[in-house]
């Protein structure tokens, strides 16, 4: 039985405060051995056989308190929870002394949420040792989980003594006094760090937003305007005071510092972002206005060198708001023009162009973006359909080429096998079977459930009549994973009549025709229809599915010939019949041969 322990150290514990024992020098020598070798066992990654080893040391040596404490790690991966603490408590009762195995037993009361238990253990361990601080911090988490602000506030002094004062326990007093809901006292320390460190504007800033909350905003005014007196450009006053004005229903004057943010240089790019979301979440709640939104983005964009990340956030925000496609790929157009690295723009503008089916400009963005993301596949995956769309299929092939020479073991499985999908599909209307057949098995090497490969695939070989039986396997994948799609039961119909298995596959073309949509052309799924029942010896209704199927490009030879004598016969069959029935005219003459 293996268990997850790699991480518990042993070898730096075992000795730690071990009790003194031996009834002989023997019996400790056989102690020393068994415990080692349960060290190396564990080292090891043999768990099981490390337990038997600690449980056999400990026979030898009742009194060893690192035996009991590494059973009880044992235990309690096996969710033996009263066994473990029982080992647990009779290791700290022999050896008192060891932090380790008290620290672990606290940890153990919080993992089972007896939190009680758990302030208790570590108390314990704080009171043996007033340099261990981790356990004041874990102290004051248990205390405010079990809401006692008061232990609370008293642990957080404690850590005040033994690191000295800090801006951090003052901010940390402040916030228990908040969920107390004695503001004054809040107020206090708060204000004392506003006293104490005169030149800091973050603490004057963050007193002003405090009084803001609790309607003290005139006092707050006055803390923001004292900041923006001393920095006028510190964007964390600016924001604060913009705040203020809406507040108190100033709406002019936000509109102006709103601006006066935005607008300037020396405002930060995370702070006109947060800003911009603000402004955009306010007016939503107000009924959501566009036209202002997107005239305040132009504002900002129309500065010198703006800047790319606001631009993205003007596009994606005119996505969410289902503007029109054209304005939309414009927006995300100038960012690709002012970044263009930036890959996620280019790829929604190449997501939106596609929508619209603008193909030869889906090849545009995806050639320029071989220049800035050549690693990128996606860009290869989109050029490519965009020129199989448009029916260049060799540009369209070398793009794929392109895309899988990029494939490396953190590629997209998914990217990868659809790109060597499409692959097989154009290789195997160029005539290059083979290498078709080469691309599908690539492309279910990444993906072996990559449904329309599938299908594609085992069609194609049993137009081959070879590996009919891989070929039905791969085909059973498609037709259970959609039951329902006719192109995929067609497939799976045709296998089995390849097959000779005649009835089964009339059950399976049955189900082909009933989820077929009458707006597609359905010739070759009807074709296959009167092939199956006449195999099946249903000659008549056969000829009908024929003469339905014989419509368009599918007027074929074959098909008219099957119309006309009422029976199936092979493309190849009919060939040989032609050239049989063909006499020469003379020895020495070149024949003419044509097709019924």
């Amino acid at each position: 039985m293996k268990m997850n322990l790699k991480n518990i150290g042993l070898m730096g514990l075992v000795f730690l405060g071990t009790v003194a024992w031996a009834d002989n020098k023997n019996d400790q020598k056989r102690y020393d051995y068994f415990f080692q070798e349960a060290a190396r066992m564990h080292a090891a990654g043999k768990y099981a056989e490390a337990f038997d080893l600690f449980e056999h040391a400990r026979q030898i040596n009742p009194q060893a308190a690192e035996t009991y404490y590494y059973e009880s790690l044992y235990y309690a991966q096996l969710k033996k929870d009263s066994l473990a603490l029982d080992y647990m408590q009779q290791a700290i009762a022999l050896n008192p002394d060891n932090q380790t195995y008290a620290e672990h037993l606290a940890q153990y009361y919080i993992g089972n949420q007896q939190y009680d238990k758990a302030i208790d253990a570590y108390e314990a361990l704080y009171a043996k040792n007033h340099g261990n601080t981790d356990a004041l911090r874990i102290l004051a988490q248990l205390y405010q989980q079990q809401k006692n602000y008061p232990m609370m506030l008293k642990t957080i002094s404690r850590l005040e003594t033994e690191e000295g004062e800090s801006e951090q326990f003052t901010l940390s007093k402040m916030r228990v006094y908040e969920l107390m809901n004695d503001k004054k006292a809040a107020y206090k320390e708060l204000k004392s760090l506003v006293d104490e460190h005169p030149l800091d504007m973050v603490y004057k800033t963050m007193l002003g937003n405090w009084l803001m909350q609790h309607d003290r905003q005139k006092e707050a005014y006055k803390q923001f305007c004292d900041v923006l007196k001393e920095e006028p450009d510190n964007s964390y006053a600016q924001m604060s005071l913009y705040d203020y004005y809406n507040a108190t229903h100033q709406e002019e004057q936000a509109h102006e510092m709103l601006d006066k943010i935005l607008l300037s240089k020396k405002t930060d790019l995370d702070t006109k972002v947060m800003m911009f979301r603000s402004y955009i979440q306010s007016n939503e709640s107000e009924g959501g206005d566009s036209t202002k939104v997107i005239a305040l983005f132009d504002r900002v964009l129309a500065v010198p060198q703006p800047s790319p990340e606001l631009a993205e956030l003007r596009a994606t925000y005119m996505q969410l708001k289902k503007m029109p496609m054209d304005t939309i790929c414009a927006a995300y157009q100038k960012v690709v023009d002012l970044a263009p690295d930036n890959a996620n723009a280019r790829m929604q503008l190449i997501q939106n162009l596609w929508n619209e089916k603008k193909y030869q400009e889906v090849v545009k963005q995806s050639t320029e973006a071989h220049e800035y993301n050549p690693d990128e596949m996606v860009f290869y995956y989109f050029g490519g359909m965009a020129y199989y769309q448009m029916k260049d299929e060799d540009q369209a092939l070398q793009e794929f080429k392109r895309g899988v020479a990029q494939v490396n073991a953190q590629s997209s499985a998914d990217l990868v096998s659809d790109l060597y999908a499409v692959m097989g599909d154009i290789l195997h209307s160029k005539g290059e079977k083979d290498a078709a057949f080469a691309a599908y098995d690539s492309c279910l090497q990444w993906k072996d459930d990559n449904i329309m490969a599938l299908n594609n695939y085992a069609y194609y070989m049993s137009e081959k009549g070879k590996d009919l039986h891989k070929a039905e396997s791969m085909s059973y994948k498609t037709i259970k994973a959609e039951p329902n799609n006719s192109t995929y039961l067609d497939t799976y119909a045709w296998i089995l009549f390849m097959e000779e298995r005649y009835a089964d596959a009339k059950t399976y073309i049955d189900q082909a025709l009933k989820n077929s949509d009458s707006t597609e052309n359905n010739s070759t799924v009807i074709e296959h229809a009167g092939d199956i029942y006449a195999m099946n010896g249903m000659a008549d209704k056969a000829v009908e599915f024929w003469k339905q199927a014989y419509v368009g490009d599918n007027k074929t030879a074959v098909l008219e010939w099957k119309i006309n004598n009422k029976q199936y016969i092979r493309e190849e069959d009919l060939q040989k019949k032609t050239v049989a029935s063909t006499k020469p005219v003379s020895p020495k003459k070149k024949v003419s041969r044509k097709k019924k």
